[in-house]
């Protein structure tokens, strides 16, 4: 078991049907690197802090001792960085085939549970386990980040290590816990809040569902309409066209850069995105699945993103974010096999958003944002861009909304509340740093009269151990250019100080990205 990495571990083993396997536990993981992990997210390139941090640990010792020879500089700090080894697989294929259970649900024979968050970037690979895994499967899925439950950023937690040693003692010691006598997924159902960047507390309920797909949920359409409505009425047919600004999209990424984070007011991006609402709500609409945008589209240029958004509009006009993704018109027929889009041709995307929950209070609006920019979470296409939506007629453009009825047939699990881990002596979190463990966007700058924006991303942390203190710093500034978004860059370090009795050892790492235009 294990979270993150830990956790795709646990998949890949099962995969690999180890005979001393009998059940696994994944906390915040995925069975897909290619589109779900921090590489290439939804197919677009993406750099975060994860790049220099994950490099540097991998070029350090091992504590206590930190012995440093010649097996150490052989084995770890002369080899090549693993950033390399990932940005060189631009496109989907073997290299991602070979650790992805994606097409491999067949291999997984051994009972798998799966613990995700709704701000989590990697909660699509539970309703896809529920769904193609033949053995047993049990998911759960609450409105923390990429945490452990007991340690939830937002509240509310729940006691996620009761939960799995009901399900190993069940798997591994024959004990009748109960637990497979509950239904199969547990989902913490979000009500509405403000947007963030900041999210203390998560309002919502706990509900049991029998697991995925759910045959009850109603597809609602909703088309985007001449007057920037969204509506179930068909409308008459038209063109809505829209420049690209490529230093746009930072609040849809929010603070960390990745999709479900809690994210800032969405009105500094929507400004600059072709935006549909509905009229204000008759009633309380709940939302639980993957909102699917059905865009008819073209581009004046050879390369483009498209990026969905779907948020809740309160009344007085703050705009919190429930959905989004984005995709890479380049891999409208494959991922694995991209080509390039013909300007002016006319292309029909079905932009499946991530998976989400959502009720939107009565009085409330609901939007569909489009654009073609989420920097610096995505790194922008080359050239200036404008970008056409079809609107109305026979190929119109459109939102598919899975809508929950009302009623709560299978009714709430009662987890544990969450308790304290056991203190250690010896160890103390000094500098807990950011909520969420990696740089977040503290600061943006732009000049008007170049088109040059600046995003600066920045977190310290420090700890106390038995054998010594460690202490880290990272700094990372994203830079790009309106007017030549081909001229985009990523510039950070990071730095290690471990302080020893007698010692004193400093890792740095320097990491620069450029992108620059082909003749």
């Amino acid at each position: 078991f294990g979270i993150s990495w830990g956790g795709f571990n646990a998949i890949q083993m099962a995969v690999r049907q180890p005979p001393a396997l009998k059940a696994i536990i994944a906390v915040d993981a995925t069975e897909d690197l290619y589109q779900d992990d921090v590489h290439y997210m939804d197919g677009i390139m993406h750099l975060d802090s994860w790049e220099m941090s994950q490099d540097l640990d991998n070029a350090r010792p091992g504590a206590p001792d930190y012995v440093i020879d010649e097996a150490y500089f052989a084995n770890r700090f002369d080899t090549e960085p693993w950033m390399l080894t990932y940005k060189k697989q631009q496109r989907d294929g073997p290299f991602w085939d070979r650790a992805s259970a994606r097409d491999k649900y067949d291999r997984i024979r051994i009972p798998s549970f799966h613990i995700g968050g709704w701000y989590d970037g990697y909660r699509d690979s539970l309703p896809r386990m529920l769904e193609h895994v033949e053995a047993p499967v049990k998911a759960l899925i609450g409105p923390w980040s990429h945490a452990w439950p007991n340690e939830p950023y937002p509240n509310p937690g729940m006691e996620w290590r009761r939960e799995a040693v009901r399900w190993f003692d069940h798997w591994l010691k024959g004990i009748d816990t109960g637990i497979l006598d509950e239904p199969r997924f547990a989902v913490y159902v979000r009500d509405w809040h403000p947007p963030g960047p900041y999210l203390e507390h998560a309002p919502g309920r706990w509900r049991w569902e029998a697991g995925w797909p759910l045959g009850w949920i109603e597809q609602r359409e909703l088309f985007a309409g001449p007057d920037h409505g969204l509506s179930q009425q068909r409308p008459a047919e038209t063109v809505h066209s829209r420049r690209n600004v490529p230093s746009t999209g930072v609040e849809g990424g929010g603070p960390v850069m990745w999709w479900g984070d809690v994210a800032p007011d969405q009105r500094p991006t929507d400004a600059f995105s072709l935006v549909y609402d509905t009229p204000p709500l008759a009633e309380d609409t709940e939302i639980l699945g993957f909102p699917l945008a059905r865009l008819r589209v073209s581009a004046n240029a050879p390369r483009a993103n498209w990026i969905a958004r779907l948020s809740d509009v309160a009344p007085d006009g703050t705009v919190t974010q429930v959905a989004g993704a984005a995709f890479n018109g380049t891999h409208r027929e494959s991922a694995r096999e991209p080509r390039d889009l013909v300007p002016g041709e006319w292309i029909g995307l079905d932009l499946e958003m991530h998976f989400t929950s959502w009720v939107f209070p009565r009085g409330h609006r609901i939007r569909l944002a489009v654009n073609n920019a989420q920097w610096p979470m995505l790194w922008p296409t080359p050239d200036p861009l404008t970008t056409s939506l079809q609107i109305g007629g026979e190929q119109a453009s459109t939102l598919l909304l899975p809508v929950v009825p009302p009623g709560e047939p299978l009714g709430a699990p009662a987890f544990a509340e969450p308790r304290p881990d056991p203190e250690l002596p010896g160890y103390e979190d000094i500098d807990l740093g950011n909520s969420s463990g990696y740089g977040e966007i503290a600061a943006v700058t732009r000049n008007p009269a170049t088109g040059e924006a600046t995003a600066v991303a920045t977190n310290t942390g420090a700890t106390q151990y038995p054998w010594g203190r460690e202490e880290y710093r990272e700094r990372i500034e994203h830079r790009t250019w309106d007017k030549e978004p081909w001229n985009t860059s990523m510039k950070g370090s990071h730095e290690i100080e471990v302080t020893l009795p007698g010692r004193l050892l400093l890792w740095q790492a320097n990491f620069l990205v450029l992108s620059g235009k082909l003749e």
